[in-house]
């Protein structure tokens, strides 16, 4: 069902690097993500790939991670993703970066929505060295990292809670490392026509 498909695609922190992510897998994801729609239909929004290990650590020594739990420097040796999927704006088709963000947004949703019916997981990342990733893959000037994509099988738990009475909305983690994500009800979304 579409709505425990929506509920299962957490932002994950903790893989089993044991389970390694193949390049068909990785196609077949980004064959959903670009039948999304886009702006204007211009479709800048390109990908770079990496499931090869050696790779995949020189990229993720360029992210951060878990920016409200800094104290738990994730992710934690041994739960590193297997898999990048980096977005790139292709300026040549549109240099506006604030018009391929919706795109980015949309692509990037499905994305993780096709991993996760795949049984994997992943975490989009906006907090990465701009010119070492881009160095790092070699990248033409025309082509930007916009959003890195963390992949693999999640290896740890992820709860959703309701906002606690005081409106603290950060995410938390308990003893036994249960990473809580607290979310607004329904009905405090929305809006009462009678306001």
């Amino acid at each position: 069902m579409f709505s425990e498909l929506v509920a299962k695609n957490r932002s994950y922190r903790g893989y089993n690097e044991e389970r390694k992510i193949s390049e068909k897998e990785l196609f077949e994801i980004l064959d959903d993500a670009r039948l999304v729609g886009s702006a204007a239909n211009r479709q800048p929004v390109k990908y770079y790939i990496s499931n090869d290990k050696t790779e995949v650590d020189e990229i993720l020594k360029l992210t951060k991670w878990g920016g409200a739990l800094p104290e738990l420097h994730l992710p934690k040796f041994g739960t590193h993703p297997t898999a990048f999927v980096i977005m790139l704006q292709d300026t040549d088709i549109q240099p506006n970066t604030q018009a391929v963000l919706i795109d980015v947004g949309i692509a990037a949703q499905t994305l993780l929505l096709s991993a996760t019916e795949k049984g994997l997981g992943g975490l989009m990342i906006r907090n990465f060295g701009l010119q070492p990733l881009t160095e790092l893959l070699n990248l033409p000037e025309n082509l930007v990292p916009i959003m890195v994509i963390a992949l693999g099988e999640p290896a740890e738990k992820v709860k959703l809670v309701d906002i606690p009475k005081d409106g603290n909305i950060n995410y938390y983690r308990d003893e036994s490392g249960t990473h809580f994500v607290p979310k607004r009800r329904l009905e405090d979304i929305v809006i009462d026509k009678n306001h």
